[in-house]
């Protein structure tokens, strides 16, 4: 048998079921029972059968593959997010396609056009703004798709999935607040997306609400070097925080390097929230306190939502929002009773931005 092509009914044969199930397990075009499924895909591996993608395109009009549209690559959550997708593809005999964006607009519209070139059976997409990409709105109704983690205000003809990101900061927040801290800095990376803006404005209204006191919200950036820098900046410039909150896993990263830098020990004087929770993040001398993204939810859920499109579910548009935890460590202890308060109260609220002059207030 070495060097022919198994074929599809050489599968069905071994697996004693039709050729039409064999095809639907693989196709998923019509539904086949778990027992069914295991029987094929047994067949299957013994085999070493590979499924002809090229031939399925031509016969449904649709490649076995599956969009995913992300902002940056080399922020480790979408790439967590790609990877999980990735294994939910595989189990249901889909391929990935994925394209960056950089959080370039113009750049998006280029993945997208590349990516709906390959005529794929659905997508996921993490928009890089919170408006519907360019090209993609006129595939609304027409190709199956998700937006995650970014979700477009008003986009409600779109399945959705997030988390409650006013909650998340919340959590942060009251956490800080129960440990006496008072002086807080926001370090957020763009307020122009909407699941930034909602993190900051949890934190910032029960701060203000426990306290009498507004944060500092300084925008870092989605560059965790260039953050390090504006963030730096600020606190030579300024009277020191007692607490930051770091509401991406990039600016948790920007933080801790701008505290190196200025030789500043994380939890006394500075307290530390990280988000997002990866293996780095307790692997250090002094483990991060984190608000942990339940990512490998969200991945189960808007595949679940797409797989469904896929299968022809025409329901009124879902929107699933999941809710993060705080995984408790070092980062953040009691404040010290004897330590000076450096700031005063502040009646609004300030906003720093990233820029050239990192001390501009907006």
């Amino acid at each position: 048998m070495k060097g022919k092509r198994i074929t599809i009914r050489e599968v069905a044969a071994r697996a004693g079921v039709s050729i039409a199930t064999v095809s639907n397990v693989f196709s998923g075009r019509k539904a086949v029972n778990d027992d069914l499924q295991k029987r094929v895909k047994k067949a299957a591996r013994d085999l070493s059968y590979e499924v002809n993608r090229a031939a399925s395109q031509l016969r449904s009009g649709r490649a076995r593959v599956v969009g995913v549209l992300v902002p940056d690559l080399d922020d480790v959550f979408f790439t967590s997010l790609v990877s999980q997708l990735e294994v939910l593809a595989q189990r249901d005999g889909y391929d990935i396609l994925v394209g960056s964006s950089r959080d370039d607009p113009k750049l998006e519209q280029s993945r997208l056009r590349a990516l709906l070139g390959w005529r794929p059976s659905g997508l996921i997409a993490v928009p890089c703004t919170d408006a519907i990409p360019i090209g993609l709105d006129k595939e609304i109704g027409r190709l199956p798709m998700v937006f995650a983690d970014r979700v477009i205000p008003n986009g409600g003809a779109v399945d959705t999935v997030t988390i409650d990101n006013r909650e998340a900061g919340e959590i942060a927040a009251r956490y800080l607040i129960a440990s006496g801290r008072r002086n807080i800095v926001l370090a957020a990376s763009t307020l122009a997306i909407s699941p930034i803006r909602d993190r900051v404005q949890g934190a910032s209204e029960l701060i203000r609400a426990e306290t009498g006191r507004n944060p500092i919200v300084i925008e870092l950036g989605s560059n965790a070097e260039r953050g390090a820098g504006v963030l730096s900046q600020w606190v030579e410039r300024h009277a020191r925080p007692d607490a930051v909150i770091a509401l991406t896993n990039v600016t948790t990263l920007s933080t801790l390097s701008a505290l190196a830098r200025l030789r500043i020990d994380i939890p006394d004087p500075v307290a530390v929230i990280g988000f997002d929770d990866y293996p780095w993040m307790s692997a250090r001398k002094t483990a991060l306190t984190a608000i942990r993204q339940p990512i490998e939810d969200i991945a189960e859920a808007a595949w679940s939502l797409l797989r469904k499109r896929m299968a022809g579910d025409r329901a009124k548009a879902q929107s699933v929002i999941l809710n993060a935890s705080l995984q408790v460590r070092d980062s953040v202890t009691p404040a010290r009773t004897d330590a000076p308060d450096e700031t005063s109260n502040i009646d609004a609220p300030q906003r720093i931005a990233t820029s050239e002059k990192p001390s501009s207030i907006h």
